[in-house]
């Protein structure tokens, strides 16, 4: 030490001479940027103000713009298109002058000219289906954007417009001031396309076997975008992969279809007994006391025979729907009818399902059931359900979601039969979709830039819906599975993709269409994330209480990111930027091991360490206080110390204790018999708790979590002093695979060999 302290004088003095001259001869380092991972967000989040605070709630001066909708719509089976004549008021609530208002009009990207195609690259395939062929090579590009016949105000009177690919801007006659409302008309129309083709969200199937279609239409009507504190109007183009950003409204909405035809809708069906037989009527009124089983209001054998009418005439359903963002319907002559009640808080909810024979025996059997189970799991993480109605629509290579109305697949072989995956995987999509109910339906976040705010979020809730599913309905698992198989949300599952090449990955702060893998980056890492957010981190506890806070600070309303980050920590007392900077800001991994582990015992002897000070001060051993030493096991001092011996019998800790402690107190004091250092060594980048399991010679085992923050002075490694009563034979980091560890070679002490998957591989193919 004194040696070091004179050297470090020195340098001091010789660098004060010549830092004069070393400044004309190179840039001297003065200090460095602050890199620490435990650093507060301030950089990244934007300044809170009256809009939004700095808690995450919305401000005193929060706002949104309304949009209700009134609509007369018409589907054309026979021709396949879609009319419609809708008039839309608009209401600035916003403090801004407003001179033009934004629509958005999706169906474009289906134009002959839309620039969707490219932008993605493509090559030549050598090997193809016929059908690729054709529709790569010798069909027309298929035209079904929007015609465009009116924009007119509410006396006939044109407005001028003009279309950019999906978005349309009407000039406004005059500027729109805080608190106006403006009324105008579109009158529209498009092809509608076949869905299964491209797996698009919107359009039919056609079954040829009895040439008939099932509907299911979203995205059909000019929409207003958003206008928001946070970047005025939200008018990104749509290009496909994205999804929407909304503005709630009002919707009364007629929709004309062939009269034999079966149709649900976002909203109210107003005029049920007179689109309903009297015997579906009766049957719908058994569905509402049904809490255990769905109802069937249509039948397997009625939706059989009205396939084979196509009826020339046509009649007019009829929907209201209050605050909602959006609006979509399902229509055809086969979709079988079922429901049944849920109780969510102290009201009834009907759990819908639609679907043709072809989804049968599977869906009459689990969809409706599933919706059921769903909105109760999703309540009690959030708020109670506040709609009165969830649909699940049968649609193939399908999982798209509305207000109260979604599709999803899951069909059978056509003799009936299905595979477990095939019901797993129905099931995981219904309870999705039908999450997305709570986000974004009604915690209405901006999908078209933040895709993970609803996709990774519900993804998260969907698995502890799977989870009470498989626990409600016990008969829905495969044959030795007492869990529901879930494919997101378990950190173990997220692994092969944040070890997979860091060229091929974005970091989940990235706009949909530019994640390399949207399902991954949107979907799983952000539902594996706030999974070890709340197993981990957090404890279930404080992560619902704080979850539940931003559900209902932000229902009905317009959340960003940071409004989620600060919610979740301004609930929970917890400091989690460091969680989301690494989480959701990088494309860092996971890995911590187990670097050196060393083993000591007390002795009154001085130790290496000891005798190297008295040689470098001169000190003598009569001159040494009373002191304890640790010594290494295996060095030399080792091997002269006692071995195994009680703490409180080694001379200098027992002559301590009778000089000051009482005999009763010396009865209380535990005496450990072994001590070690563990060295945890993080080849990867993302700070986490470091969860470690302790074997002992006994075969107890104990777990000890030691929180993220120890990682804030050392990113590379820490150590851990640790006192044992018991010997301690073996150490495991992460042993339940909690953390989404992508390298567990270095996971264990001693070191376990672990075999490759390659090689794995190669032992399976030998065999």
């Amino acid at each position: 030490m004194t040696r070091l302290l004179n050297f470090f004088l020195c340098f001091v003095l010789v660098s004060a001479g010549t830092f004069a001259q070393e400044q004309e001869n190179a840039t001297v380092k003065m200090g460095h940027t602050n890199t620490n991972k435990f650093r507060q967000l301030y950089d990244e989040f934007a300044t809170p103000n009256a809009y939004r605070t700095a808690s995450g709630a919305p401000g005193h001066a929060y706002y949104q713009q309304q949009a209700d909708y009134k609509m007369d719509i018409v589907l054309d089976d026979k021709n396949t298109k879609l009319s419609g004549f809708e008039t839309i008021t608009y209401t600035n609530n916003s403090p801004d002058e407003l001179k033009y208002l934004w629509l958005q009009l999706e169906q474009n990207m289906r134009a002959k000219d839309s620039k969707s195609p490219l932008i993605e690259s493509s090559s030549t395939e050598s090997i193809m289906f016929p059908r690729t062929f054709i529709g790569n090579y010798l069909q027309e590009p298929f035209d079904g954007g929007f015609n465009i016949e009116k924009v007119e105000d509410t006396n006939g009177k044109p407005l001028k417009y003009m279309i950019n690919r999906t978005m349309m801007r009407v000039e406004l006659p005059k500027p729109m001031k805080t608190g106006d409302k403006f009324s105008f008309n579109v009158q529209w129309w498009y092809n509608i396309n076949d869905h299964v083709i491209k797996r698009d969200r919107s359009g039919y199937e056609y079954f040829p076997k009895d040439g008939n279609r099932a509907y299911v239409i979203a995205q059909f009507f000019p929409r207003m975008a958003v206008y928001n504190d946070v970047e005025g109007w939200q008018n990104f183009q749509f290009w496909g992969d994205e999804e929407f950003a909304l503005p709630f409204g009002n919707y009364e909405v007629n929709i004309t279809v062939p009269s034999d035809h079966i149709l649900d809708a976002t909203g109210v069906l107003t005029n049920r007994k007179e689109v309903y037989s009297k015997t579906m009527m009766e049957r719908y009124e058994m569905a509402k006391k049904s809490y255990e089983e769905p109802v069937l209001v249509v039948t397997q054998e009625e939706a059989e025979m009205a396939e084979k009418g196509f009826s020339n005439e046509t009649r007019t359903w009829k929907l209201k729907a209050e605050n909602v963002r959006d609006f979509a319907f399902a229509s055809s002559r086969k979709f079988i009818l079922d429901m049944m009640a849920v109780k969510i808080g102290n009201k009834d909810v009907m759990a819908v399902s639609m679907y043709p024979k072809e989804g049968n025996p599977l869906w009459e059997d689990w969809s409706t059931k599933a919706v059921a189970s769903t909105l109760k799991t999703y309540s009690k993480m959030t708020f109670d359900y506040p709609y009165h109605k969830a649909i699940s629509v049968h649609a193939k290579n399908q999982g798209m979601e509305y207000p109260m109305i979604c599709w999803n697949p899951g069909r059978p072989k056509e003799d009936g039969t299905y595979s477990n995956r095939v019901r797993y995987s129905m099931l995981g999509v219904i309870i999705h979709e039908i999450g997305h109910n709570f986000f974004p339906m009604i915690v209405n976040t901006d999908e078209r830039q933040w895709a993970w705010m609803d996709e990774g979020i519900n993804s998260f809730l969907e698995y502890l819906a799977q989870l009470e599913f498989g626990e409600t309905y016990p008969d829905a698992l495969a044959p030795g599975h007492d869990i529901y198989p879930a494919d997101r949300g378990p950190a173990k599952l997220i692994v092969p993709y944040m070890s997979d090449n860091q060229d091929r990955i974005a970091p989940i702060m990235s706009k949909p269409m530019n994640a390399y893998q949207l399902a991954d980056n949107a979907y799983s890492k952000p539902a594996a994330a706030l999974n070890i957010l709340r197993e981990i981190v957090m404890g279930h506890e404080l992560f619902d209480y704080a979850f539940k806070e931003f559900a209902n600070r932000w229902k009905f309303k317009h959340p960003t990111p940071e409004d989620f980050f600060r919610t979740m920590e301004d609930a929970s007392a917890i400091d989690l930027d460091w969680f989301w900077r690494g989480w959701f800001y990088t494309t860092d991994w996971v890995d911590i091991g187990v670097k050196e582990v060393k083993k000591y015992y007390v002795s009154s002897e001085p130790n290496a360490d000891m005798k190297a000070i008295m040689k470098d001060r001169g000190i003598k051993r009569r001159q040494l206080r009373p002191l304890v030493y640790l010594v290494e096991e295996g060095s030399e001092e080792f091997k002269s110390a006692m071995k195994d011996q009680d703490p409180s019998e080694v001379v200098t800790v027992k002559e301590y204790l009778m000089d000051n402690f009482t005999a009763e107190e010396r009865q209380n004091i535990k005496a450990p018999k072994y001590f070690y250092n563990v060295t945890f060594e993080k080849p990867g980048g993302l700070v986490m708790p470091i969860i470690v399991e302790f074997t002992y010679a006994d075969g107890t085992k104990k777990t000890v979590t030691y929180p993220a923050q120890i990682w804030r002075f050392n990113d590379n490694e820490v150590s851990k002093a640790i006192a044992s009563d018991k010997e301690i034979i073996s150490i495991a980091i992460d042993p339940n695979e909690e953390t989404a560890d992508v390298d567990t070679s270095n996971n264990t002490w001693p070191r376990e060999f672990q075999q490759s998957e390659f090689e794995r591989f190669k032992q399976q193919v030998k065999g």
